[in-house]
């Protein structure tokens, strides 16, 4: 049964999120990904993506998985993870290698071989490798290369992105994830999973850039003919619009959090001058009436200010207003009023909510944007299952970082050992 279940875990800033799957048949006899449970517990002991507080975080993912296994019925033993934070850094590299066979046949360790050469890139100190992606191959010379298995050649070169992160960062996730029983089956940077299920493949091809507000980053990746061409994780996210509120109004951080889920929006001019709001009907102490569109004027600000920084990130690759596909917008900080209005003036593309495609479910949080992380981590399980099976050896295979298995595997037996 185990081998039937897909698990994905999100451990955010704001809230712990799994996500349960498994494969059912489809009338045209193939298979889908339908989600049978979709949980969302209050985060403690994380900050900006990374652990700070090691048992609190050890609570939160507990109990996110007690209420998962407890809504499906069915045991949760490993699960996808995800891991962001403003720690990780990608950069390019290329690997390069003779293909030695005496028919010249560029096979699967082959393609291996250059993506591992790839890998021996100077990483910064206590960095570990996260993701080897290959974008694309070279084989004698011949650029745009997508597969070169059973292609004939002598010289074979890959360009790869390579996706690092900080050891003790990765260390601190998979002691919290361990510590609850849970084994982890990969880390995956959580911005790919999220693309993996808010995108089609039709949309990597033409240019697309997938943009995830959190509650204290927000991260991107831009995808161009079916490539990562761009990753980044910026230091902010909706809970700067809570600070902003929390100073603007004179007022607790729990207060400015209702003013922002109730009546914050980024369409100033919708709002009457006149309109105000009681912050005592929200948890202030005492009466205190306050202007909305004071509240909206702040919101908008930091709102502008976060799609501001991913255009400068879209400029470092000369893409910024020239991506077709536009901006897809996903995490909990999308869903607040006026952020798609304020996305498409600034970044000046079209834009819009990204929820999970291809997945099948009766349950209504799968189409809640701050899900597509815990569901793209679901989908990103099932490729690499399929891969690892038999189905095809696809990029998603090559993408897995070899020395994440070794800090994870030795971590993990080091948790074992010291057990009572």
């Amino acid at each position: 049964m185990q081998e039937d279940i897909y698990a994905g875990l999100d451990v955010g800033s704001h809230a712990v999120r799994a996500a349960v799957g498994k494969l059912v048949p489809t009338p045209d006899g193939k298979e889908q990904m339908h989600i049978i449970g979709a949980v969302e517990v209050p985060s403690s002991g994380v900050n900006k993506g990374t652990i700070t507080n090691l048992e609190d975080a050890v609570s939160s993912v507990s109990r996110a998985l007690e209420q998962a296994e407890r809504i499906t019925g069915v045991p949760v033993n490993s699960a996808w993870v995800g891991i962001s934070g403003s720690h990780i850094i990608s950069q390019e590299s290329r690997g390069v290698i003779g293909v030695g066979r005496t028919d010249g046949e560029i096979r699967e360790e082959d393609v291996e071989r250059a993506i591992e050469a790839a890998r021996t890139v100077a990483t910064p100190t206590n960095y570990e490798i996260i993701h080897v992606i290959p974008k694309s191959f070279i084989v004698d010379g011949q650029r745009g290369v997508q597969d070169p298995v059973g292609m004939n050649g002598i010289r074979l070169e890959v360009d790869a992105l390579i996706i690092q992160g900080l050891g003790s960062q990765i260390k601190n996730l998979t002691k919290a994830v361990y510590r609850t029983g849970l084994n982890i089956e990969d880390l995956v940077f959580s911005i790919l999973a999220t693309a993996d299920a808010v995108v089609s493949d039709r949309q990597k091809e033409l240019g697309v850039c997938v943009v995830n507000i959190g509650a204290s980053t927000t991260s991107l990746v831009v995808y161009e003919e079916g490539d990562v061409l761009h990753t980044a994780v910026l230091p902010i996210g909706s809970d700067h619009i809570t600070s902003d509120l929390a100073i603007g109004l004179r007022t607790s951080i729990d207060v400015a959090e209702q003013v922002k889920l109730r009546y914050g929006t980024c369409l100033v001019e919708e709002i009457g001058k006149k309109e105000e709001i009681n912050l005592s009907e929200l948890g202030a102490p005492e009466d205190e009436m306050v202007s909305r569109r004071f509240v909206a004027e702040v919101t908008e600000a930091r709102c502008q200010d976060i799609f501001e920084r991913v255009d400068k990130e879209l400029q470092k690759i000369e893409r910024s207003g020239m991506l077709p596909s536009g901006v897809i917008l996903t995490g909990g900080g999308a869903k607040l009023s006026g952020m798609l209005d304020s996305a498409k003036g600034i970044l000046r593309l079209p834009v819009t909510l990204g929820s999970a495609l291809g997945v099948s479910s009766v349950i209504d949080r799968t189409g809640d944007p701050a899900m597509s992380t815990a569901i793209g981590l679901v989908l990103w399980g099932q490729h690499i299952r399929g891969a690892s099976s038999g189905a095809g050896l696809g990029k998603m295979f090559h993408s897995l970082g070899g020395g994440m298995g070794k800090v994870a595997g030795g971590l993990k037996k080091l948790l074992k050992a010291i057990k009572p």
